[in-house]
Order: C-alpha cells, then structure tokens, then sequence
C-alpha cells in the first residue's frame, strides 16, 4: 500500500459499491412477480424469476459496455429474455413491466454497511464525486433516495461522453470535470475490469471493493472487503 501518496479526490462507482443494486433489484422483482401475477404465466417463483432476470440483465449489461447493444434494447430485451427463457410465450410477457421495474427499483434505498458512516468520515478530508456506467436518469433518482446525493460534488455517468468504464476517456472526463490531477485521485469500485483496470490504465490509484472475497486477476492498489477498511489508511 501506498501510503505516502496524497489523495485530494475520491471518485466512487455507485451500484454494488455503495447502492446495493441486488438487495433493491431483489426487492422490486419480488414485488413484480406479484403484481403482475407472474406465477399465473407458469411454473417459477419469485427466486426463479429473480435469478434468471439477475442471469440475462447481467449478460446485456456486458453487451452494452462492449458497445453492441444500446440503452433502449437493454431496457427493452431484459425481461423478454428473462421470461421466455422461463418457458412464457413472448406474446404473454406483460405490457408495461420493464417500465415499473425502471421507476420503482431507483426508488429503493439499500446502501451497503457502513456507507454512511465512510462517506461522513471521507467528506471532511476529501472531495468525492461518483463514475458510473449507469442511466443518468435512473442514477440521480437512485442517488436521492437512499440520501447519496448529499456527499458528491460531481456524478459523471457514460452518457455524459458517450463511453463506458474501463474505456479511459471517462476517467479522463472526470478528472477535468474535477479539476484535479490522476495522481491526486483515488477510485473505489466493485468491478475489476471496468473500476480498476480502467483507473489504473488512467493513471488514478484504485480501491477494489470484494466483499464477496474474491481472488483478484490483478494488483489493484488497494483491496477492501467492507468499506469501513477505507478509514485505515484514508
């Protein structure tokens, strides 16, 4: 660890690093399976349906970060694909549930431990921003819920220039955005490729957030597996 350096900046990825994207996704599909009487269109439970949705959404999300899919045919194709490969006629995938999961998931206010607590002790050494592959529309919204909104100076999403982590461009966005140097940032996120190998290919120092403990591929900077471990050496 490099505990010499300077760090004037912290930027955050948002989902699976401080908004708990799969405890709010859970919660919100549960609640789809139910309103939309999914269990009457064929033999699957909530699990099933939150775990093939987990499954194809996480597939389309790789394809729209290699640039092979867009936006609206992410939007449009996840619970399509969720349903039909459960055995539902594409003609009997309900009307309208793609849109509810978009505006209530965002809705959901889950963070992970000690994410307030971080980010309360983080803000009067540092300023933070936040880099996200996420929709600009839905990741305010997200941010505003859960009370997220209040730490960041910046939030620069894909959309703000047309490309997504790891491509280096938007880190080198946010630093201008920020007005700081690689070498005075720090970034903390949960994915290997897209938060820490493509800071790293920046120049920014990286934090890889494991909670799940994994075997990292590379050498990030640092290596956390709860976010309170961020106050031992920030």
């Amino acid at each position: 660890m490099n505990k010499t350096k300077t760090y004037r900046h912290l930027f955050f990825d948002l989902d699976h690093t401080l908004w708990d994207f799969e405890k709010n996704s859970e919660e919100t599909l549960y609640h789809l399976y139910d309103h939309f009487k999914l269990q009457e269109l064929g033999g699957f439970t909530r699990e099933s349906f939150y775990k093939k949705y987990s499954f194809v959404n996480q597939r389309l999300w790789d394809l729209y970060h290699q640039g092979k899919i867009t936006q609206h045919e992410l939007r449009e194709n996840r619970f399509v694909k969720c349903l039909t490969g459960l055995g539902v006629a594409e003609a009997d995938v309900p009307e309208g549930l793609g849109k509810a999961f978009t505006d209530i998931c965002p809705t959901k206010s889950a963070v992970f431990p000690f994410t307030y607590e971080v980010l309360d002790y983080l803000k009067e050494k540092y300023v933070l921003h936040i880099i996200t592959n996420g929709f600009k529309d839905v990741q305010y919204i997200k941010m505003k819920s859960s009370g997220l909104d209040a730490y960041f100076s910046e939030v620069i999403t894909s959309e703000c220039i047309n490309c997504t982590k790891p491509d280096k461009r938007i880190f080198q966005h946010a630093l201008e955005r920020a007005g700081v140097t690689a070498q005075e940032s720090l970034m903390i996120g949960d994915s290997l490729e897209a938060d820490i190998l493509g800071a790293m290919n920046a120049g920014i120092d990286a934090v890889f957030f494991n909670p799940e403990r994994k075997k990292p591929r590379m050498r990030p900077t640092y290596v956390v597996n709860c976010l309170s471990e961020l106050k031992s050496f920030l």
